[in-house]
């Protein structure tokens, strides 16, 4: 009797390299994990643990009625170790989904690196193993040698890439909180945004600022492609003077209690770790050189000492022509043994990467494994951004946050307007989930100790 286990290759640690692994695992599929870091590292990388958050430490709306909400209640439901470590380490952010980076990091890296059936390598991957199946989940940040053996497998297919930009964060002690104040928009949660208020005259000269500062050199970047979903906050300054207004500064339903009215704009800082020592300037993704970045944002009230513990920094996220190259399963057309998951197929955000990596490691399980496809309907949040990356019809591919735009419609009227409309869209979602994924299915004993 053979009882030698059946083995993928997983390349990359991060949040859709450690979903897939998992959920591989989890059906009694063992795992070689391959990771470069701790020998090697991007420019956006801080720490050697697996699943790192490199921009924000949100993972967005929580409830249902919102489309990322339900992707995370569909995770849930599914046995998302990601989902998992990250409710286990929430920090308080109102109605969204924060968490202590760091603690959620080594959570997820406990969890991997002790599973009986995932063996972790430490090393760079420069070629695609040419036995085997693979799933590739390196990442929008994909080393260079790597990322050309992944096109040179898709003649005659250009990459396709955009800019990213992340956030800076400052210690707590460092904010001068005589003039910032804890607080929610509308008061919605708990109090758990610091707001730094800005008058008209305040807001006028950090806006001139901001538009004249200096950025830092994109080596070895040959164009100024911005994701619109992550766009650094100087290149939306510069498109018009209120744009911020509009946007991450918006001083709607944040009532200053030391004046008792509205800024003009407002500045919000989130909580980035448990302890409430270091906090995340929301919405401030930038690329300008770090003198500047303390010369410009220490014009913000309450921000004129502040303690910058990371200056925020760019990189470029690399993705796939998907369509042309994908099916909904995350496996490649041309070459079944291979599949991808994570940033690079197409999907954008934390749990939208977490997504993919669960339905690309759980199919492939059960593809591995000799059992039928496990189908996530279009109708699940799940299921929709699978069919969204595989769509040939798109022509002018881009990656996509979840939204209930990519999920079909429900075919009737609601009453209640578009809360109670995406109300019924989620329940339907959370139906439509297919039972083999939900439960303990294909747990293993390691999972149920």
């Amino acid at each position: 009797m053979n009882n030698t286990k059946p083995t993928v290759t997983v390349i990359g640690a991060g949040l859709a390299g450690c979903e897939a692994a998992w959920q591989l695992a989890r059906r009694g599929v063992a795992v070689t994990l391959f990771e470069m870091k701790p020998h090697k590292r991007t420019p956006a990388h801080q720490s050697d643990d697996f699943a790192e958050l490199v921009c924000s430490n949100s993972l967005r709306a929580n409830n249902v009625e919102n489309a990322v909400g339900l992707l995370k209640e569909e995770l849930r439901r599914c046995g998302s170790l990601i989902m998992a470590c990250a409710d286990a380490h929430a920090v308080p952010a109102g109605g969204a989904l924060a968490v202590d980076r760091t603690a959620f990091s080594q959570a997820v890296t406990l969890a991997v690196r002790n599973h009986p059936l995932i063996t972790v390598v430490e090393e760079e991957v420069t070629a695609i193993p040419e036995e085997g199946q693979v799933l590739l989940a390196s990442g929008p940040l994909t080393s260079d040698p790597l990322a050309e053996d992944i096109f040179r497998h898709f003649p005659g297919q250009n990459s396709l890439h955009f800019f990213d930009a992340v956030a800076p964060l400052v210690s707590f002690e460092s904010i001068d909180m005589d003039k910032a104040w804890f607080g929610s928009r509308y008061g919605k949660g708990s109090a758990d945004y610091i707001n730094c208020p800005m008058t008209a005259e305040e807001y006028e000269a950090f806006w001139q600022a901001l538009c004249a500062a200096e950025e830092a050199r994109l080596h070895g970047f040959e164009d100024q492609k911005v994701f619109e979903g992550c766009m650094p906050v100087e290149v939306m300054a510069r498109r018009g003077r209120d744009t911020l207004c509009y946007g991450p500064l918006k001083p709607v339903g944040l009532v200053n209690p030391h004046t008792g009215r509205e800024a003009h704009a407002v500045v919000q800082l989130r909580k980035d770790n448990a302890q409430g020592s270091v906090y995340n300037m929301v919405g401030f993704q930038t690329h300008l050189t770090w003198p500047e970045q303390r010369r410009v944002f220490r014009m913000i009230p309450g921000l004129e000492n502040a303690e910058f513990l990371r200056y925020g920094v760019m990189h470029r996220n690399t993705y796939l022509d998907s369509p042309r190259l994908l099916n909904r399963y995350y496996q490649v057309i041309s070459e079944p043994r291979l599949t991808f998951a994570g940033q690079m197929t197409g999907v954008e955000g934390y749990v939208e990467s977490t997504a993919s990596g669960l339905l690309a490691g759980a199919e492939l399980a059960r593809r591995v494994l000799g059992q039928p496809p496990l189908d996530f309907p279009r109708e699940s949040a799940i299921g929709a951004l699978g069919y969204y990356i595989s769509d040939p019809t798109v022509r002018d591919f881009q990656p996509m946050n979840v939204n209930f735009g990519i999920i079909p419609p429900l075919g009737r009227r609601v009453r209640g307007g578009k809360r109670a409309k995406n109300a019924e869209l989620a329940r339907r979602a959370l139906e439509a989930l297919p039972a083999e994924a939900l439960g303990n299915e294909g747990e293993t004993e390691h999972e149920q100790n």
